[in-house]
């Protein structure tokens, strides 16, 4: 029942108008760096049994700021690392925005693969996301017990492709999901399902996602840890 909750890097000076990519040197704005201690604030009361980070300079920041005060220490993965977006990398949107393959992207996202020699598909970053999240979560559940917490920072299209996997949706209903900079989103793993406890969550008490212990969990009603409750449970 390992608890993910991953978190979007905050706002940059290229969010927004210009597609960063895998642009290096992209650090955290006044804002961002604003956002990012309004959550880790928000996050102090949850027991962290680790802090993971796409290797990118505006998801570290993140991190570093979430792990302040604990005694965790941040560690990278590859794989939640940013869409290779290829030549669209650093380009404004709106410039995009009038590029053929920007409706499949809207559209057809499972078909959409970006131009240049380090273009990747959405696919092929959903697939390595979601993997790297199944290696995590038994890590975590190894490690600290199947009712750990652990955070994830990364970013918008990496974070909605494993919601959406979350989800059960194929990647082509991903551009329903959000995921704003500095937001929160909750997936509980259970052996059977994962559950999508928040999305997109950028405020409020957090204290709920506190895992109860497994054998309260059941609370002697006979459900299973991963059994969806009728009538949506108390």
């Amino acid at each position: 029942m390992t608890m993910l909750l991953l978190v979007r890097h905050g706002l940059t000076e290229m969010t927004g108008p210009v597609l960063a990519g895998w642009t290096p040197g992209v650090s955290l704005d006044d804002r961002g760096r604003a956002q990012v201690a309004a959550l880790a604030a928000r996050l102090a009361p949850l027991p962290l049994a680790a802090i993971v980070s796409s290797p990118l300079q505006r998801c570290a920041e993140t991190a570093d700021a979430l792990a302040e005060g604990r005694s965790v220490k941040v560690e990278t993965d590859d794989r939640f690392g940013e869409v290779h977006y290829g030549d669209w990398t650093g380009r404004p949107l709106k410039e995009l925005a009038e590029e053929p393959l920007w409706r499949v992207v809207q559209s057809h996202p499972s078909a959409a693969r970006f131009p240049g020699e380090d273009g990747e598909s959405l696919a092929a970053a959903q697939h390595r996301a979601v993997t790297a999240v199944r290696d995590w979560n038994e890590r975590i559940a190894a490690e600290h017990g199947p009712d750990a917490l652990y955070a994830v920072c990364s970013h918008g299209d990496i974070i909605k492709a494993i919601v959406a996997d979350a989800l059960g949706l194929h990647l082509d209903q991903f551009q329903r999901i959000q995921a704003d900079p500095a937001s929160l989103t909750a997936i509980r793993y259970t052996e059977t399902r994962p559950f999508a406890v928040r999305v997109n969550d950028t405020g409020g008490d957090v204290t709920a996602l506190v895992p109860e212990p497994t054998a309260e969990t059941a609370g002697g009603n006979g459900l299973r840890p991963g059994d969806a409750v009728p009538g949506g449970g108390a």
